[in-house]
């Protein structure tokens, strides 16, 4: 039997383009399903940073979009990013996609006005690939990630329609819910797609269009980013008015841990670091701490704990409830280090909070991949106290890194991370884990974990145990391999 083939569709791929979590699990995936044995392709978006990763790039075809979507012009170039170690189709559109702020929004966060027909065409095309648009290459399967590729589940459809023959069938991947790419009703006409497919079974939202929607509906099967997240979205507290929806479809509903990359995130072979450490030989660590001390101006001893957070600043993070935290925390002894950027007002109070003691507390606002690695591996506790999270990767790479996670009892962080009880030192103990969101019951915990900082054997035992644990890709890409075996059983290995 052939081997399957998948193509992958997102808007980011780390290490060329990045705004948060989906970028590592799009460029960390295509190889670990590679090492199962499929053939991996991704079809992106013609970002600056992406096709300048692209080498060896041909023009595989002029495309001619219909509606609105045909003014940029569009080209479909095919290549090899060699920093992700992946085929790539990238959709080179400067019209739509050489801009000067971010890929979603300009410089002062304002969503783009034409993003439904940005990512309406990298669905679109999607589509084109699979009826054929690469002679010498046909996907078995479409693996759509989060709103930005919503609609290519829809236009798979919708061309199955329009040709009267099924094509390849689609897994969409939820990463966050929250984030639906919601349109007015008007733009709906600029993607002809049929007109019935504007229904509320189909992209329809409360008279809105809603690219998160479509791919919930029309994909033949759903994942997301962790088995608790896929609970939890079936209920009105999280699942952002499409619970009803997803509990409709919550026989092919399946909820997938994401992994970490041992490529990126190794602290014993981590270039970035000051110097390398282990479970088994963590002497490094209090190096890294050392100089990173020394780096952000903070008191350089090596028995005061520090807390560290590396995050987008937003309400879902929990934040605020660290804010008000953070005076006792500092008063207990320890010390805080962040590094993150986003929302102006908690951006503005956490340089607050670093200028008024600038020996206990520093913040760096914006993204620095370089000193995330410095930060976590310095750190005794690494902080993730969110409202929701579909699945987390600080809390993995804070356990790789011997930071012992700090987190609430939601979503993917219920699922890694096994609070530290006086019953549970000897047993599976790896972090600290509350479960009100509230700041009295952060500031519990902080106790708790700075009592155990005090007893260190305890303290060394815990860390030593969640360094050890193995949240490879490999356990992730072996579901995503049963899953295309039962969209594609022919293709199957």
């Amino acid at each position: 039997m052939n081997t399957v083939r998948v193509l992958q569709v997102c808007a980011e791929i780390f290490p060329l383009l990045k705004t948060g979590g989906l970028a590592d699990v799009a460029g960390a995936l295509p190889a670990a399903l590679a090492a199962e044995g499929a053939r991996v392709r991704v079809l992106l978006p013609g970002f600056p940073a992406i096709l300048a990763g692209l080498e060896g790039s041909t023009e595989l075809a002029r495309l001619a979009p219909p509606g609105a979507m045909a003014a940029a012009g569009p080209r479909l170039l095919f290549g090899h990013l060699p920093a992700c170690g992946v085929d790539a189709y990238v959709i080179d559109a400067p019209a739509f996609y050489a801009r000067d702020g971010g890929p979603y929004a300009d410089a002062h966060q304002q969503p783009y006005p034409d993003n439904h027909l940005r990512f309406a065409l990298l669905g679109w095309a999607a589509a084109q690939l699979a009826g054929g648009l690469d002679a010498g290459w046909v996907p078995d399967v479409v693996h759509g990630h989060d709103w930005h590729a919503g609609l290519a589940p829809a236009y798979l459809r919708a061309e199955a329609e329009r040709r009267g023959q099924a094509l390849a069938p689609s897994l969409f991947t939820v990463h966050n819910l929250a984030y639906q790419g919601i349109f007015e009703a008007a733009h709906f006409a600029e993607l002809d797609l049929p007109a019935h497919f504007f229904a509320m079974h189909g992209v329809e939202f409360h008279g809105r269009l809603n690219f998160m929607k479509a791919g919930l509906y029309y994909a033949d099967r759903i994942s997301t980013v962790s088995p608790s997240y896929a609970r939890e979205i079936q209920h009105h507290d999280q699942g952002c008015g499409l619970d009803g929806l997803l509990r409709s479809r919550a026989h092919e509903l399946e909820g997938i841990l994401n992994g970490v990359d041992a490529a990126v995130w190794n602290p014993a072979v981590d270039p970035l670091l000051p110097a390398p450490f282990s479970a088994d030989d963590p002497a490094g660590k209090a190096k890294c701490k050392s100089a990173l001390q020394r780096e952000l101006g903070l008191t350089r001893a090596a028995g005061t704990p520090l807390f560290c957070v590396v995050s987008r600043l937003t309400e879902q993070k929990g934040l605020h409830l660290i804010l008000e935290a953070l005076p006792r925390l500092v008063e207990q002894g320890a010390q805080f280090a962040l590094l993150g950027s986003g929302d102006p007002a908690l951006e503005a109070a956490f340089r607050a909070a670093a200028e008024a003691n600038p020996a206990a507390v520093a913040v760096r606002i914006g993204y620095d991949e370089p000193f995330a690695h410095r930060l976590i591996a310095a750190s005794d506790v690494i902080m993730v106290p969110s409202h929701y999270e579909p699945c987390g990767l600080t809390q993995l790479y804070g356990l790789a890194y011997g930071a012992l996670p700090l987190v609430r009892r939601v979503g993917g962080l219920a699922d890694t991370v096994a609070d530290a009880r006086l019953e549970t030192l000897d047993g599976d103990a790896t972090g600290f884990v509350f479960e009100p969101f509230t700041a009295e019951a952060l500031e519990a915990t902080i106790r708790r974990a700075l009592a155990l900082y005090r007893r260190r054997g305890d303290w060394k035992l815990v860390r030593q145990r969640g360094m050890r644990q193995n949240f490879g890709w490999d356990v992730a890409a072996s579901r995503y391999m049963a899953l295309y075996g039962i969209l594609a059983p022919h293709s199957a290995p």
